[in-house]
């Protein structure tokens, strides 16, 4: 403990050393400001109230915020909270400068990879994404750790930069032509959603680069020049999930990187907030599941202002299964329930169209993912059992994920019957959908089943898995 808070009259202010700690210091790299407030009033003495008196909060939204069920709304709200608690200027940096497990980075260190977020630097580093000049490779790279989390913390307070384009002789870009693009995109949504990524990564490729092309040397003003920003962040968002799902995890995470950037040059904050989204996929998959809870955390208060109850739903899903990798269980609980709970109330009147997916059957079946990473097969089990009812069956894809984990699940906990039955139920679905993701599932599923030995219905599960899965490997 720091000691008592100080008071000069009747203000009250936070002391110095409260600020000198490491581990306030990391909640401000990690933007973990329910955190950040938690450990000032522990070291400083201060009661809520204190803080609602510093801050203007409220006691009720304080309390929340400690206990993640809030977030603070946007760049002028978390200035305006930090300044009011008296973040000392030193300490400004750090909100650029993330920790390492070691202590925050050395100024020879510090990378910034994502400045200047600018209309060309966007431009640029999609080419790269998918396949541009190699003499431009160096623009942007696979990120990880400290550098990953610097780019999404710029991205939350970057300035947006005016998009219009000047006069040029190229494509005339209209409503109408951006209409039909988005439409291309949707419908390879729905194609994924019902049969996995196969073929439609090189499909999708193209079509980002003909919307690369008109952001390159079409003609446009301001307006339609932020349309055609955000279909392209929509576009290159969808494309890099056909990506990671082809197994290709460095290639897709240079795309939602640049997707993020025109997300950003769109001013969509939910575009901003769907790309983060699959950041942090990509980081509890495959990369650093803090980088996950960041990046979902940072998409939240990208959208505190906006009336999606649906968008949050998704993103607090992600942040759960960041905790969960790092068994965080108390907090990957509460992201769960805080998202039922949204999940509830339906969709807002900010939820995007391409969010139709998020529904209970949803949580229940990211619940069940969270319990398999904390090592509680039973729940995971019980839980996946009530996203079966609630799962589209036109969604094959995703129905075929949740269920050979449900199968895992069954079988972790001592229920060999059960996960077998669920395993032929889910060979039984993956005909014609092509998904690595989905091959690695099924790997998993099988592997957990040769733990059991061949009696009973785990040999017959076993050779028809196989089979499966050869098939699979040369189609």
């Amino acid at each position: 403990m720091c000691g008592p808070c100080t008071r000069i009259g009747s203000a009250v202010t936070v002391p110095d050393r409260a600020w000198r700690a490491d581990e306030v210091q990391r909640a401000i790299a990690a933007w973990d400001f329910g955190e950040l407030i938690r450990l000032l009033r522990r070291r400083s003495g201060l009661s809520q109230m204190d803080v609602r008196a510093l801050t203007g909060l409220t006691q009720s939204f304080i309390s929340d915020l400690e206990n993640g069920r809030r977030q603070l709304g946007g760049r002028d709200s978390i200035i305006d909270v930090l300044n009011g608690m008296g973040l000392p200027a030193d300490l400004r940096p750090l909100l650029l400068t993330p920790f390492t497990e070691h202590g925050p980075t050395k100024a020879s260190d510090r990378l910034d990879p994502a400045m200047p977020w600018t209309a060309d630097r966007m431009v640029t580093s999609l080419e790269v994404a998918v396949g541009g000049p190699m003499k431009r490779r160096s623009v942007l790279s696979a990120l990880g750790g400290a550098a990953l989390s610097q780019y999404v913390l710029q991205s939350a307070i970057a300035p947006t930069e005016a998009i219009a384009a000047e006069v040029r002789k190229g494509t005339p870009v209209t409503p109408r032509i951006l209409q039909s693009m988005q439409e291309i995109t949707d419908e390879l949504r729905q194609m994924d959603a019902s049969s996995g990524s196969g073929s439609l990564a090189a499909t999708a490729k193209n079509h980002l680069k003909v919307l690369l092309g008109w952001l390159r040397s079409g003609n446009f003003d301001e307006a339609t020049g932020r349309r055609l920003a955000a279909v392209t962040a929509d576009t290159a968002i969808q494309t890099g999930w056909y990506v990671f799902d082809g197994g290709h995890h460095d290639a897709a995470q240079n795309l939602f990187l640049g997707a993020l950037r025109a997300a950003h040059a769109s001013g969509d904050s939910r575009l901003r907030a769907g790309a983060l989204s699959f950041l942090a996929i990509h980081g509890y998959s495959v990369g650093d599941p803090r980088a996950a809870v960041t990046a979902a955390r940072i998409g939240r208060q990208s959208i505190s202002d906006q009336d999606a109850p649906a968008l949050h739903t998704m993103l607090l899903t992600r942040e759960a299964r960041g905790h969960a990798r790092l068994r965080a269980e108390r907090h990957a609980l509460a992201a769960l329930d805080e998202a039922e709970a949204l999940c509830a109330r339906g969709n807002g009147e900010d939820d995007p169209h391409w969010l139709y997916w998020v529904n209970r059957g949803e949580i229940l079946g990211q619940r069940g993912s969270c319990y398999l990473d904390l090592g509680r097969p039973a729940e995971a089990a019980h839980a996946f059992d009530a996203a079966r009812g609630e799962l589209s069956r036109e969604e094959v894809r995703t129905r075929a994920q949740f269920l050979s984990r449900a199968a895992t699940a069954q079988m972790r906990a001592g229920d060999a019957d059960a996960g077998c039955h669920t395993g032929q139920e889910v060979l039984a679905l993956v005909d014609g959908i092509r998904s690595a993701r989905l091959d690695e599932n099924l790997q998993k599923m099988l592997t957990e089943a040769r733990q059991l030995g061949d009696a009973g219905p785990v040999k017959p599960l076993l050779q028809h898995g196989e089979a499966v899965l050869r098939e699979r490997a040369m189609a």
